[in-house]
Protein backbone atom coordinates (compact mmCIF):
# COMPACT_ATOMS: atom_id res chain seq x y z
CA UNK A 1 0.00 0.00 0.00
CA UNK A 2 0.99 3.64 -0.75
CA UNK A 3 0.20 6.85 1.37
CA UNK A 4 -0.72 8.97 -1.40
CA UNK A 5 -4.35 10.39 -0.91
CA UNK A 6 -4.63 7.53 1.27
CA UNK A 7 -5.96 5.55 -1.25
CA UNK A 8 -4.65 1.58 -1.92
CA UNK A 9 -2.05 1.83 -4.93
CA UNK A 10 -1.19 -1.91 -4.77
CA UNK A 11 -2.94 -5.48 -3.35
CA UNK A 12 -3.01 -5.22 -0.20
CA UNK A 13 -5.02 -8.04 2.28
CA UNK A 14 -5.22 -5.68 4.72
CA UNK A 15 -9.09 -4.36 5.77
CA UNK A 16 -8.22 -0.44 5.97
CA UNK A 17 -10.59 2.27 6.13
CA UNK A 18 -9.59 5.28 4.11
CA UNK A 19 -10.24 8.83 5.57
CA UNK A 20 -9.82 11.87 3.82
CA UNK A 21 -7.95 13.75 6.96
CA UNK A 22 -4.42 12.67 6.70
CA UNK A 23 -5.09 11.39 10.75
CA UNK A 24 -7.53 9.44 12.20
CA UNK A 25 -10.66 10.99 12.84
CA UNK A 26 -11.83 10.82 16.45
CA UNK A 27 -15.01 8.69 16.78
CA UNK A 28 -14.20 6.97 13.94
CA UNK A 29 -13.01 3.37 16.07
CA UNK A 30 -10.46 1.79 13.34
CA UNK A 31 -9.30 -1.20 13.22
CA UNK A 32 -6.44 -3.29 13.71
CA UNK A 33 -5.12 -2.99 10.04
CA UNK A 34 -6.18 0.77 9.22
CA UNK A 35 -4.24 1.63 12.93
CA UNK A 36 -1.37 -0.15 10.80
CA UNK A 37 -1.59 1.44 7.50
CA UNK A 38 -2.17 5.21 9.23
CA UNK A 39 1.15 4.19 11.66
CA UNK A 40 3.25 3.41 8.35
CA UNK A 41 1.88 7.05 6.78
CA UNK A 42 2.97 8.28 10.30
CA UNK A 43 6.25 7.16 10.46
CA UNK A 44 6.69 7.75 6.52
CA UNK A 45 10.01 10.39 6.53
CA UNK A 46 9.05 10.93 3.15
CA UNK A 47 6.50 13.37 3.60
CA UNK A 48 7.36 16.96 2.21
CA UNK A 49 8.66 18.79 4.69
CA UNK A 50 12.04 19.47 5.55
CA UNK A 51 12.67 19.21 9.40
CA UNK A 52 14.91 20.87 12.04
CA UNK A 53 16.46 19.94 15.26
CA UNK A 54 19.83 17.57 16.32
CA UNK A 55 21.66 14.69 15.87
CA UNK A 56 22.12 12.24 18.56
CA UNK A 57 24.93 12.98 21.78
CA UNK A 58 27.63 10.94 22.05
CA UNK A 59 26.93 10.41 25.11
CA UNK A 60 23.03 10.19 25.27
CA UNK A 61 21.61 9.93 29.51
CA UNK A 62 21.37 5.99 30.24
CA UNK A 63 18.73 4.76 32.33
CA UNK A 64 18.51 2.70 35.05
CA UNK A 65 15.74 -0.21 34.90
CA UNK A 66 14.06 -2.02 37.94
CA UNK A 67 10.57 -3.57 36.22
CA UNK A 68 7.69 -3.94 38.62
CA UNK A 69 5.51 -7.16 38.54
CA UNK A 70 2.27 -5.77 40.12
CA UNK A 71 -1.68 -4.86 39.06
CA UNK A 72 -1.31 -2.70 36.94
CA UNK A 73 1.94 -3.31 34.75
CA UNK A 74 0.20 -6.79 34.22
CA UNK A 75 -2.55 -4.51 33.32
CA UNK A 76 -0.69 -2.66 30.93
CA UNK A 77 0.94 -5.62 28.96
CA UNK A 78 -3.05 -6.78 28.21
CA UNK A 79 -3.99 -3.50 27.19
CA UNK A 80 -1.35 -3.35 24.36
CA UNK A 81 -2.84 -6.19 22.67
CA UNK A 82 -6.05 -4.82 23.33
CA UNK A 83 -5.56 -0.80 22.02
CA UNK A 84 -3.86 1.59 19.99
CA UNK A 85 -1.04 2.01 22.49
CA UNK A 86 2.56 2.36 20.90
CA UNK A 87 4.61 2.49 24.10
CA UNK A 88 4.01 3.35 27.88
CA UNK A 89 6.81 4.02 29.70
CA UNK A 90 6.81 5.00 33.63
CA UNK A 91 10.05 6.45 35.61
CA UNK A 92 9.82 6.64 39.29
CA UNK A 93 12.58 6.25 41.73
CA UNK A 94 15.68 7.28 39.16
CA UNK A 95 14.68 4.14 37.39
CA UNK A 96 12.34 2.84 34.30
CA UNK A 97 9.70 0.48 36.37
CA UNK A 98 7.29 -0.19 33.21
CA UNK A 99 8.46 -0.61 29.99
CA UNK A 100 6.32 -1.65 27.37
CA UNK A 101 5.84 -1.55 23.70
CA UNK A 102 3.59 -3.14 21.01
CA UNK A 103 4.68 -6.63 20.14
CA UNK A 104 5.21 -7.81 16.79
CA UNK A 105 1.81 -9.48 16.09
CA UNK A 106 0.38 -5.97 16.54
CA UNK A 107 2.42 -2.69 15.76
CA UNK A 108 5.57 -3.94 16.30
CA UNK A 109 6.43 -4.90 12.97
CA UNK A 110 6.66 -1.10 12.10
CA UNK A 111 7.63 0.30 15.32
CA UNK A 112 10.53 -0.18 17.42
CA UNK A 113 12.71 1.37 20.18
CA UNK A 114 14.47 3.57 16.86
CA UNK A 115 11.59 4.83 15.86
CA UNK A 116 10.55 8.57 15.07
CA UNK A 117 7.15 8.92 16.03
CA UNK A 118 5.23 12.09 16.13
CA UNK A 119 4.44 14.39 19.28
CA UNK A 120 1.47 15.92 17.96
CA UNK A 121 0.23 18.72 20.39
CA UNK A 122 2.97 17.71 22.98
CA UNK A 123 5.04 19.52 20.49
CA UNK A 124 3.63 22.71 21.77
CA UNK A 125 4.74 22.08 25.16
CA UNK A 126 8.20 21.41 23.27
CA UNK A 127 8.49 24.82 21.71
CA UNK A 128 8.23 26.18 25.10
CA UNK A 129 11.11 24.38 26.33
CA UNK A 130 12.94 25.68 23.67
CA UNK A 131 11.73 29.48 24.13
CA UNK A 132 12.97 28.84 27.81
CA UNK A 133 15.98 28.50 26.20
CA UNK A 134 16.52 30.64 24.08
CA UNK A 135 16.02 33.76 26.99
CA UNK A 136 18.15 31.54 29.09
CA UNK A 137 20.99 32.24 26.04
CA UNK A 138 19.90 35.74 25.74
CA UNK A 139 18.41 35.97 22.76
CA UNK A 140 15.26 37.19 24.38
CA UNK A 141 15.10 39.50 27.02
CA UNK A 142 12.34 37.65 29.17
CA UNK A 143 8.82 36.24 28.99
CA UNK A 144 7.55 39.81 29.20
CA UNK A 145 8.69 41.21 26.08
CA UNK A 146 6.30 42.32 23.25
CA UNK A 147 6.61 40.96 19.81
CA UNK A 148 7.56 44.86 17.87
CA UNK A 149 10.40 43.94 16.64
CA UNK A 150 9.97 41.27 13.89
CA UNK A 151 8.12 42.47 10.44
CA UNK A 152 6.75 39.46 9.66
CA UNK A 153 3.79 39.88 12.07
CA UNK A 154 3.79 44.37 11.47
CA UNK A 155 0.28 45.31 11.06
CA UNK A 156 -1.62 41.89 11.98
CA UNK A 157 -3.47 41.59 15.65
CA UNK A 158 0.02 39.34 16.66
CA UNK A 159 1.79 42.87 16.84
CA UNK A 160 2.99 44.10 19.87
CA UNK A 161 1.53 40.39 22.25
CA UNK A 162 3.57 39.74 25.03
CA UNK A 163 5.46 36.71 24.91
CA UNK A 164 3.99 35.57 27.81
CA UNK A 165 0.37 36.35 26.90
CA UNK A 166 0.67 33.88 23.74
CA UNK A 167 2.51 31.27 25.51
CA UNK A 168 -0.81 31.20 27.75
CA UNK A 169 -2.67 31.37 24.82
CA UNK A 170 -4.30 34.32 24.98
CA UNK A 171 -3.49 35.34 21.50
CA UNK A 172 -6.43 37.21 20.58
CA UNK A 173 -6.96 35.50 18.08
CA UNK A 174 -9.97 33.65 18.91
CA UNK A 175 -12.30 34.93 15.77
CA UNK A 176 -9.68 33.74 13.06
CA UNK A 177 -8.14 30.26 14.64
CA UNK A 178 -8.20 27.72 17.56
CA UNK A 179 -10.70 26.42 19.91
CA UNK A 180 -12.69 28.66 20.77
CA UNK A 181 -13.87 29.15 16.73
CA UNK A 182 -15.69 25.80 17.30
CA UNK A 183 -14.17 24.39 14.25
CA UNK A 184 -13.02 20.90 15.48
CA UNK A 185 -9.50 21.64 15.07
CA UNK A 186 -7.52 24.03 16.10
CA UNK A 187 -5.10 24.12 13.37
CA UNK A 188 -7.23 25.51 10.63
CA UNK A 189 -7.45 29.32 9.76
CA UNK A 190 -10.77 31.47 8.56
CA UNK A 191 -10.92 32.18 5.34
CA UNK A 192 -13.01 33.32 2.40
CA UNK A 193 -13.84 29.36 1.25
CA UNK A 194 -11.66 26.72 2.48
CA UNK A 195 -9.81 26.81 5.06
CA UNK A 196 -6.16 25.61 5.40
CA UNK A 197 -4.02 24.33 7.61
CA UNK A 198 -1.84 26.70 9.43
CA UNK A 199 0.91 24.26 10.22
CA UNK A 200 1.31 23.23 6.70
CA UNK A 201 1.43 26.57 4.84
CA UNK A 202 3.35 28.53 6.70
CA UNK A 203 3.74 31.99 8.38
CA UNK A 204 3.98 34.38 5.80
CA UNK A 205 0.99 32.63 3.80
CA UNK A 206 -0.76 33.48 7.04
CA UNK A 207 0.34 36.90 7.74
CA UNK A 208 0.42 38.20 3.98
CA UNK A 209 -3.41 36.75 2.82
CA UNK A 210 -4.89 36.17 6.20
CA UNK A 211 -3.82 38.54 9.19
CA UNK A 212 -2.54 41.57 7.69
CA UNK A 213 -4.78 44.77 8.75
CA UNK A 214 -6.59 42.44 11.83
CA UNK A 215 -6.62 43.77 15.46
CA UNK A 216 -6.59 41.94 18.43
CA UNK A 217 -9.56 40.59 20.24
CA UNK A 218 -10.06 40.14 23.84
CA UNK A 219 -7.37 38.39 25.46
CA UNK A 220 -8.71 35.07 26.78
CA UNK A 221 -7.64 31.75 26.31
CA UNK A 222 -7.72 30.09 23.21
CA UNK A 223 -6.22 27.13 22.35
CA UNK A 224 -4.70 27.12 18.78
CA UNK A 225 -1.57 26.37 16.61
CA UNK A 226 -1.00 29.15 14.91
CA UNK A 227 0.02 30.57 18.30
CA UNK A 228 2.72 28.38 19.08
CA UNK A 229 4.03 28.37 15.65
CA UNK A 230 4.09 32.03 16.41
CA UNK A 231 6.14 31.58 19.40
CA UNK A 232 8.22 28.74 17.84
CA UNK A 233 9.10 31.75 15.11
CA UNK A 234 9.88 34.48 16.66
CA UNK A 235 12.59 32.09 18.57
CA UNK A 236 13.73 31.67 15.36
CA UNK A 237 13.93 34.99 14.41
CA UNK A 238 15.68 36.21 17.26
CA UNK A 239 18.11 33.31 17.26
CA UNK A 240 18.99 34.30 13.36
CA UNK A 241 21.40 32.17 12.30
CA UNK A 242 21.84 30.61 15.09
CA UNK A 243 18.59 28.53 15.29
CA UNK A 244 19.83 25.18 14.91
CA UNK A 245 22.47 25.70 16.85
CA UNK A 246 20.24 26.11 19.63
CA UNK A 247 17.88 23.42 18.65
CA UNK A 248 21.64 21.18 18.85
CA UNK A 249 22.21 23.09 22.63
CA UNK A 250 19.06 21.95 24.05
CA UNK A 251 18.69 18.39 22.64
CA UNK A 252 22.03 17.06 22.44
CA UNK A 253 24.27 19.17 24.79
CA UNK A 254 21.55 19.67 27.27
CA UNK A 255 19.21 16.94 27.29
CA UNK A 256 21.42 14.11 25.80
CA UNK A 257 19.12 12.61 23.43
CA UNK A 258 20.24 8.97 21.65
CA UNK A 259 18.36 9.71 18.78
CA UNK A 260 18.13 12.63 16.31
CA UNK A 261 15.00 14.69 17.17
CA UNK A 262 13.34 17.75 14.81
CA UNK A 263 11.01 19.81 14.41
CA UNK A 264 9.01 20.16 11.26
CA UNK A 265 8.58 22.95 8.93
CA UNK A 266 5.93 24.41 7.16
CA UNK A 267 6.42 24.34 3.30
CA UNK A 268 7.30 27.40 0.87
CA UNK A 269 4.10 28.04 -1.01
CA UNK A 270 5.42 30.69 -3.16
CA UNK A 271 8.86 31.74 -4.40
CA UNK A 272 9.28 35.08 -3.04
CA UNK A 273 8.89 33.71 0.33
CA UNK A 274 12.35 33.84 2.19
CA UNK A 275 11.34 32.90 5.31
CA UNK A 276 10.80 29.30 5.79
CA UNK A 277 8.52 29.19 9.17
CA UNK A 278 8.74 25.79 11.81
CA UNK A 279 5.99 24.09 13.12
CA UNK A 280 5.59 21.68 16.63
CA UNK A 281 5.46 19.10 15.19
CA UNK A 282 8.44 17.34 16.59
CA UNK A 283 9.81 13.71 16.03
CA UNK A 284 11.87 11.86 18.81
CA UNK A 285 11.96 7.97 19.74
CA UNK A 286 10.19 6.90 23.01
CA UNK A 287 13.24 6.94 25.33
CA UNK A 288 14.26 10.10 23.84
CA UNK A 289 10.62 11.85 24.95
CA UNK A 290 11.47 10.39 28.16
CA UNK A 291 14.97 11.88 28.38
CA UNK A 292 13.26 15.20 27.19
CA UNK A 293 10.50 14.61 30.47
CA UNK A 294 13.47 14.15 32.73
CA UNK A 295 15.34 16.30 31.31
CA UNK A 296 12.73 18.72 32.09
CA UNK A 297 12.21 17.59 35.82
CA UNK A 298 16.17 17.88 36.71
CA UNK A 299 16.05 21.43 35.64
CA UNK A 300 13.20 22.68 37.90
CA UNK A 301 14.75 20.61 40.87
CA UNK A 302 18.40 22.30 39.95
CA UNK A 303 16.49 25.61 39.76
CA UNK A 304 18.50 25.84 36.57
CA UNK A 305 17.82 29.05 34.45
CA UNK A 306 15.49 26.72 32.19
CA UNK A 307 13.93 25.35 35.90
CA UNK A 308 13.57 28.84 36.73
CA UNK A 309 11.58 29.42 33.52
CA UNK A 310 9.48 26.23 33.75
CA UNK A 311 9.03 28.00 37.72
CA UNK A 312 7.75 31.03 36.02
CA UNK A 313 5.14 29.87 33.69
CA UNK A 314 3.59 27.79 36.27
CA UNK A 315 3.05 30.63 38.91
CA UNK A 316 1.44 32.25 35.30
CA UNK A 317 -0.84 30.06 34.33
CA UNK A 318 -4.40 31.03 33.31
CA UNK A 319 -7.58 29.37 34.13
CA UNK A 320 -8.90 27.54 31.26
CA UNK A 321 -12.83 27.94 31.67
CA UNK A 322 -13.21 26.17 28.66
CA UNK A 323 -15.54 24.03 30.68
CA UNK A 324 -14.04 20.93 29.32
CA UNK A 325 -13.65 18.11 31.68
CA UNK A 326 -13.24 14.97 29.77
CA UNK A 327 -10.93 12.15 32.10
CA UNK A 328 -9.58 10.66 28.92
CA UNK A 329 -6.19 12.98 28.55
CA UNK A 330 -4.64 15.25 30.52
CA UNK A 331 -5.16 18.33 28.11
CA UNK A 332 -8.81 17.68 28.86
CA UNK A 333 -8.95 17.08 32.16
CA UNK A 334 -7.10 20.08 33.44
CA UNK A 335 -7.88 23.64 35.52
CA UNK A 336 -5.18 25.80 34.18
CA UNK A 337 -2.79 26.40 31.17
CA UNK A 338 0.98 28.24 30.96
CA UNK A 339 3.88 28.51 29.00
CA UNK A 340 2.23 25.65 26.70
CA UNK A 341 1.71 22.86 29.49
CA UNK A 342 -1.44 21.69 31.10
CA UNK A 343 -1.64 22.27 35.01
CA UNK A 344 -3.76 21.54 37.88
CA UNK A 345 -5.27 18.07 36.91
CA UNK A 346 -8.84 17.45 38.33
CA UNK A 347 -9.06 15.27 41.48
CA UNK A 348 -5.40 15.63 42.50
CA UNK A 349 -4.60 18.10 45.24
CA UNK A 350 -3.87 21.34 43.75
CA UNK A 351 -0.65 21.64 45.86
CA UNK A 352 0.96 19.36 43.78
CA UNK A 353 2.91 20.11 40.72
CA UNK A 354 2.32 18.09 37.71
CA UNK A 355 3.33 19.47 34.04
CA UNK A 356 1.21 17.83 31.71
CA UNK A 357 1.81 17.59 27.87
CA UNK A 358 -0.76 16.15 25.70
CA UNK A 359 -1.21 15.40 21.90
CA UNK A 360 -3.62 14.02 19.51
CA UNK A 361 -4.29 10.47 19.62
CA UNK A 362 -3.34 10.31 22.56
CA UNK A 363 0.07 11.29 23.34
CA UNK A 364 1.16 12.06 26.84
CA UNK A 365 3.67 13.21 29.22
CA UNK A 366 2.89 13.82 32.56
CA UNK A 367 5.78 15.37 34.82
CA UNK A 368 5.47 14.86 38.59
CA UNK A 369 7.61 17.26 40.28
CA UNK A 370 7.23 16.55 43.65
CA UNK A 371 7.38 12.61 43.35
CA UNK A 372 9.59 12.58 40.37
CA UNK A 373 7.48 10.49 38.21
CA UNK A 374 7.34 10.13 34.66
CA UNK A 375 4.83 8.72 32.04
CA UNK A 376 5.58 8.76 28.30
CA UNK A 377 2.58 7.20 26.23
CA UNK A 378 2.84 7.00 22.56
CA UNK A 379 -0.33 6.02 20.90
CA UNK A 380 -1.67 5.64 17.37
CA UNK A 381 -5.69 6.23 18.74
CA UNK A 382 -7.01 7.31 22.24
CA UNK A 383 -9.28 4.19 22.65
CA UNK A 384 -6.34 3.20 25.60
CA UNK A 385 -7.90 3.49 29.53
CA UNK A 386 -6.29 7.27 30.12
CA UNK A 387 -8.51 7.31 33.86
CA UNK A 388 -6.42 3.42 35.18
CA UNK A 389 -3.04 3.73 33.42
CA UNK A 390 -1.99 7.50 33.34
CA UNK A 391 -4.04 9.40 35.77
CA UNK A 392 -4.30 7.00 38.48
CA UNK A 393 -0.68 5.86 38.39
CA UNK A 394 0.48 9.86 38.92
CA UNK A 395 -2.71 10.47 41.35
CA UNK A 396 -1.45 7.46 43.74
Amino acid sequence: FHNKCHEPQATNNLKIKFFKSSEIPWGTKPNKDTLLYYLFTYINTEDGFDRAGSKGSKNPYKFKTELRDDKISKYIKKHMQKTALLSYLLYEDGKITIDEISPKDRFGILYNNNTQFTSASVGKSLVSYVTGHAICEGYIDSVNVKLNDWPLIKNTLYEDSILLDLLNMKGGDQKWVGERRNVGSDNRIKGEKKEENVNVIGLERVMNKYLRGTEKSKLIYNYSALTTNVIMNYVKFKAGDNWDKLLHKVFNEHVGVKNKVQFQKSRKYLKYEDFVSGRYSFYADRYDYLRIAKTMMDDWHNDTCAGKYLKTIYENRVQKKDNTKKATDVGLYTKSYGGQIHFDIFGIDKTRKILGLSGFAGQQILIDLDNKRIIVVSSLYRNYNWKKIVYSVIKN
